[in-house]
């Protein structure tokens, strides 16, 4: 298994109990193949440039440890999450 970070840009509008669902959604999708390290929720920040109209939006940071394979479903559902505006996933 190789170890993974993944940055994930949420809508702003979304609140504390929308973020927590969200976080608990990904924490269960990435430990059904690997192993959750850390979740932290960067807060909310102001965006460098405009994104999908949005001029800030909340941060989380995800550091895992999972399968090769099963990062493209884990992109898969990251993209088919409409709360979910940017993300990023990196082999450390």
């Amino acid at each position: 298994m190789n170890k993974y970070e993944s940055v994930i840009i949420v809508n702003p509008n979304v609140d504390e109990v929308g973020i927590k669902a969200l976080e608990d959604k990904f924490t269960g999708l990435i430990n059904e193949n690997g192993k959750v390290e850390s979740v932290e929720n960067m807060g909310k920040r102001k965006l460098a440039y405009e994104i999908k109209k949005f001029n800030e939006a909340t941060y989380m940071l995800f550091n895992f440890e999972a399968k090769p394979d099963s990062i493209t479903e884990l992109e898969r559902v990251y993209r088919i999450t409409d709360d979910i505006i940017k993300f990023i996933v990196v082999k450390k």
